[in-house]
């Protein structure tokens, strides 16, 4: 089994980046279950499914391939054979990916996939329910968090910085729209484990954040 570090936390608050850089500096494999998540939300779009549909996107899920390949370090999904990093990032597929991913045989069709990498290698793994469902056993459980306004500001600029055009109103209502139905949904619902330490970077910059990351992970390991 690999010394495993859960980091869990609503949409925007920084889990990938974050996690992607504390993986670097612990020589860590990063493990992105959102872009996985995100790769079944592109599927369904492509299928012309809503993504409402629990019985239609069941059945798509026999139909497609999701693999996970790792070049000169950075993660990359693969959609039935295609490479799809840049695809699944588009704001349309995250809606997708928000309602999907709360769809039981969703989850159960990605589980099995993310606690075989915790146990063949050294992980930093960041969802929404790591601690509390994939990796309930985890070594390190962090809960990052930030408010509403913050993490929608962040997700802004950083659509901004790729080319797509978008409105902060909607950006923030999707946010504070996707953390509703996250925190209630019915299976693995969006909350810290008992035992994971809260990391609110409301106030906080990258680099800051990611000292104060460091600094937990050091004082437990």
């Amino acid at each position: 089994m690999g010394f495993n570090i859960a980091i869990d936390g609503p949409s925007g608050a920084g889990k990938s980046s974050l996690s992607k850089c504390l993986a670097k500096e612990l020589g860590f494999m990063y493990v992105d279950t959102g872009a996985i998540y995100r790769t079944i939300g592109l599927a369904v779009y492509n299928a012309g499914i809503s993504p409402d549909d629990i019985t239609d996107v069941a059945a798509l899920l026999d139909k497609i391939s999701i693999d996970i390949k790792y070049i000169d370090g950075e993660q990359h999904v693969y959609l039935d054979g295609e490479d799809v990093s840049e695809q699944i990032r588009v704001h349309i597929i995250s809606e997708y990916a928000s309602k999907t991913s709360a769809m039981p045989s969703v989850r159960e069709y990605l589980l099995e996939m993310q606690r075989k990498l915790a146990r063949e290698n050294d992980t930093i793994m960041d969802g929404r329910d790591i601690a509390t469902v994939v990796l309930p056993d985890a070594d390190i459980k962090i809960f990052l968090t930030a408010s509403a306004q913050q993490r929608a500001k962040r997700r802004f600029l950083e659509l901004e910085q790729k080319g797509q055009k978008v409105d902060f109103d909607t950006v923030l209502a999707d946010i504070i729209s996707r953390d509703e139905r996250d925190s209630n949904r019915e299976i693995a619902p969006l909350k810290p484990a008992a035992d994971s330490v809260i990391v609110d970077t409301t106030e906080l910059d990258f680099q800051g954040s990611l000292d104060y990351m460091i600094n937990i992970i050091k004082d437990k390991r």
